[in-house]
Formats: C-alpha cells, sequence, structure tokens
C-alpha cells in the first residue's frame, strides 16, 4: 500500500506551529512548549507584531532588558524568555544566537 499523499498547503504556515513542530521533533514537554510560544509571542507583541526574522540582537537584548526593568520579572524567568528565543532563532529560524543572547 502506497503512502498517502500530504494535502497542499494554501500558503505558509503560522510560525506558532512550526515551533510546535519543531518542539515535538525534539520532545520537549508540552509545558516547556506552552512556555516558550508564549515568551515568542510576548517578544512579538513587544516589537510591533513584526516578524521575528526581521530581528536580531538588538531586539533580544530591548526585549530582555525590558524584562529586567519595568517588567521586573526574577533571573529564572529572564533566563526561560532567553532560551525560548534562542530555540526560536536556533531552531526556527536556522539563525546562530551567541552566549550573550546575540543573533
Amino acid at each position: 500500500m502506497s503512502k498517502p499523499e500530504l494535502p497542499a498547503t494554501a500558503g505558509p504556515r503560522m510560525l506558532s506551529d512550526v515551533v510546535r513542530e519543531k518542539m515535538r521533533l525534539g520532545h520537549y514537554a508540552r509545558r516547556t512548549e506552552e512556555a516558550y510560544l508564549g515568551w515568542i509571542r510576548r517578544f512579538i507583541r513587544f516589537h510591533g507584531a513584526r516578524h521575528p526574522r526581521e530581528l536580531g540582537a538588538a531586539e533580544v537584548v530591548a526585549f530582555l532588558e525590558d524584562l529586567a526593568g519595568p517588567g521586573q520579572v526574577s533571573a529564572s524567568t529572564q533566563n526561560q524568555a532567553l532560551n525560548a528565543l534562542a530555540f526560536l532563532f536556533q531552531h526556527v529560524l536556522e539563525r546562530e544566537m551567541d552566549e550573550g543572547g546575540r543573533v
């Protein structure tokens, strides 16, 4: 029996769908998936709904600094946000981030 063909997509896939797919392929926990998607959404909203492909190191740093300053989140929360953005850039957008969060 032959493999069923996948239906042709009508257009580009949603970023959140791609993130979910990559995380599931990497066997991430569902709670981690939801947390990372939340941080990615906050990052995108923080920068006026611009696609992350248009954003880089300066925007990552600005977002993290806002979390630390006006957002007043803990260091562990900032680390989770950084890890979510690192996953987005490295695994979804296929752009490398250095140790300082630079793209």
